[in-house]
């Protein structure tokens, strides 16, 4: 989906809640239920009338909603321990993820047990512990903290006008 094409909705109390097409935005605005904030996604022409899309909407009313679980995903361990070998603190990319207590000895895929490693101490590491191995986490795992900001932060870089709705990221 285009950048432009994206349209910021926040709750009535400014709180980011979602992004949405700019069709689904001028649904919400059409029925009463939001109001224009920020322009500047440019024009819809009819016949008769020129409506400008919207940027960033706000609801009219309350939604209430849990605040979303991070995934456990390969990119989000590397975010989390910032593209660095958590044993020997090598950075780059071609990282490997690596389970502290190996999942044949019971240890389970959470957030906890998984780390960023370079190969090759993935590979020193093998089918052990770090204490046998003789390796050191130079930080011990944790599930990273999630603010109500953290799903807008990728589209922050192309929709300047976003950013004083989402000050924290």
């Amino acid at each position: 989906m285009p950048p432009s094409r994206l349209v910021l909705v926040l709750n009535q109390n400014y709180e980011p809640l979602n992004v949405c097409h700019v069709h689904r935005a001028l649904i919400l605005l059409d029925k009463g239920k939001a109001e224009t904030l920020e322009n500047g996604n440019g024009y819809l022409r009819t016949v008769r009338i020129v409506i400008p899309l919207p940027s960033v909407i706000r609801l009219v009313y309350m939604v209430r909603r849990p605040l979303p679980k991070r995934k456990l995903t390969r990119r989000e361990i590397f975010l989390r321990d910032r593209f660095a070998c958590q044993y020997c603190g090598k950075e780059g990319r071609d990282l490997t993820i690596d389970h502290v207590t190996p999942r044949y000895r019971g240890g389970q895929h959470t957030w906890d047990n998984v780390v960023a490693a370079c190969v090759q101490c993935n590979h020193h590491k093998a089918n052990h512990t770090p204490a046998e191995a003789g390796m050191r986490l130079r930080v011990q795992p944790k599930a990273p903290p999630l603010g109500p900001y953290h799903l807008f932060s990728n589209h922050l870089a192309s929709r300047q006008e976003w950013r004083k709705f989402i000050p924290f990221v």
